[in-house]
């Protein structure tokens, strides 16, 4: 669990990240799953976009993912999400 200063941080690193995943009207299938968890080993800090025609609302698939992927919810802005799960093998960011 995140306490909110190292929320706060993470937030600010996001800040200027640009999204790498985009969900789409299919909504959160096994592949974009495993996309994200891709990216989250290798980045452990990723920005997410929900689509204009996604159906599922951003706050439950921050909820979603991070309960599936064992991920941290940093943010939700509008319809993009930011998560964070720390490597457990190349930790990179200290928080």
């Amino acid at each position: 669990m995140l306490t909110s200063k190292q929320r706060a941080k993470l937030r600010g690193m996001a800040n200027t990240m640009d999204a790498i995943i985009r969900i789409g009207k299919e909504g959160i299938t096994e592949r974009v799953l495993k996309q994200i968890d891709e990216a989250l080993t290798a980045r452990e800090l990723i920005k997410i976009a929900l689509e204009k025609n996604c159906e599922i609302e951003p706050k439950e698939a921050i909820a979603y993912i991070c309960e599936k992927l064992n991920a941290e919810p940093v943010q939700v802005i509008g319809r993009k999400i930011v998560i964070y799960r720390m490597s457990e093998e190349n930790p990179r960011i200290q928080i």
